[in-house]
């Protein structure tokens, strides 16, 4: 009989496997990874550009082409791709994110040899119809100026525009940004980011010796170079410690983003800071929640990440709280953190955060898919697979001396940006 009145045991993670990526290069230099598992016949194949040529004149270029994408190309409509692709109960799916944009499809097998060519359509032969631009321009500016309504949307773009000025990761964009859409923008645009080598295909799932002959016979052959590519390269600084106030005079409550810049995936510290962050704000039993939500009642939720792109990163620390207690809530992040630089944590702290991540990260591996996503966090920072011995190993062993001293090194709360939206 099992014996309730006990808590089961648990060992600690010691060893994640990942199936590895193999590396396979086309006829035209195309670029294309292989993560090869599962029972299910199925297969998402991913194609990702690096986002290049960023011109402040031209902000929002990547973010318009890629979403465009599926809009129209030179023989079929908007729907008529859709319908191509709905047919066979595939789904294509468009991305944009700072460094890149993917465009990716998720299908049977079966039906591969059916919607591959819908791809290869709209990724070499997209027109952008002006029609289509126009009802983009008109439902972006509405979307807008209803999230410029919103504190936590506001103090999102303050605080970029704050760390990283006017460059691709910090750009405030305004309706007269997309008034100054144009076509010929968005299609001089596209010849310059979707080209073979500016492109990088990661296929994941039950992938098979057909699956890449189909690639190799759409894209690693006629599909061919156009351009030279301009990479984005950006070098950013901290900032002063300053408070940014935009005042809301009718709201009821106030948008914190506390921060500053930081270090990326491809520092040693990192692994170690990302379980310095998971204590102070990374995950509901972090310090940060135990304090403002759940001792103050200050807010339903607060929490803090490390982020990392490719030229950059940055650590921040974000919540809404009411009004009345704006001030005495990031008084409490400063004392939050203020402890974590004095006192060194506890072992049982630090083995449940331990447990909590290395949990998490296992969790997170639950097909081919996901050791996919595995494979673009490291291969995209220049990174390999010996990444993620060197995390679990981190978090496995660090010990509080090593937090106590990564506290005081990354977290200086008077040289982080303040930013508050709504009242104080």
């Amino acid at each position: 009989m099992i014996n309730r009145t006990l808590a089961p045991e648990f060992g600690q993670v010691e060893k994640i496997e990942l199936i590895k990526a193999k590396p396979l290069v086309l006829g035209n230099g195309l670029k294309v990874f292989i993560i090869n598992g599962g029972e299910q016949d199925l297969v998402r194949i991913e194609f990702i550009f690096e986002n290049v040529a960023y011109d402040i004149a031209k902000p929002l270029q990547a973010s318009v082409t890629n979403t465009m994408l599926n809009d129209g190309t030179s023989e079929f409509s908007a729907a008529q791709l859709a319908d191509k692709i709905d047919y066979y109960g595939a789904f294509l799916q468009t991305e944009c994110n700072y460094d890149q944009s993917t465009v990716t499809l998720y299908t049977l097998n079966k039906h591969l040899a059916s919607v591959l060519p819908v791809v290869k359509a709209i990724l070499t032969d997209s027109v952008f119809p002006q029609v289509e631009l126009d009802t983009y321009i008109r439902n972006q500016k509405q979307k807008l100026s209803v999230n410029l309504e919103k504190n936590d949307f506001v103090s999102r773009k303050v605080f970029n525009n704050v760390l990283f000025g006017n460059s691709l990761y910090g750009y405030n964009t305004t309706t007269n940004d997309y008034d100054q859409l144009t076509q010929g923008q968005i299609r001089d645009y596209f010849q310059k980011a979707y080209q073979p080598q500016n492109c990088t295909v990661i296929i994941s799932g039950k992938v098979s010796d057909d699956t890449i002959k189909q690639i190799d016979a759409l894209f690693g052959q006629d599909w061919k170079n156009k351009l030279p590519v301009t990479e984005n390269v950006s070098q950013f600084n901290k900032g002063k410690g300053i408070e940014h106030y935009v005042e809301k005079t009718d709201a009821l409550q106030s948008a914190i983003r506390i921060g500053q810049v930081s270090i990326n995936r491809k520092h040693a510290d990192f692994p170690g800071v990302q379980v310095l962050n998971t204590i102070l704000g990374g995950y509901f039993g972090s310090r940060l929640m135990s304090n403002i939500r759940e001792d103050k009642g200050y807010t339903y939720g607060i929490g803090s990440a490390l982020i990392s792109m490719k030229n950059g990163g940055y650590f921040f620390i974000a919540s809404e709280v009411g009004t009345d207690v704006c001030s005495s809530a990031v008084n409490e992040i400063e004392k939050e953190i203020t402890i974590l630089k004095q006192q060194p944590v506890t072992n049982g702290e630090l083995d449940l955060v331990r447990n909590y991540m290395l949990g998490a990260m296992l969790g997170s591996l639950e097909n081919s898919l996901s050791h996919a996503d595995k494979f673009k966090n490291i291969y995209f920072f220049g990174l390999d697979y010996d990444y993620y011995q060197r995390y679990t190993e981190t978090v496995r062993t660090i010990q509080p001396e090593e937090i106590l001293k990564l506290a005081n090194q990354y977290l200086k709360f008077n040289e982080f940006e303040k930013v508050i939206v709504g009242k104080k």
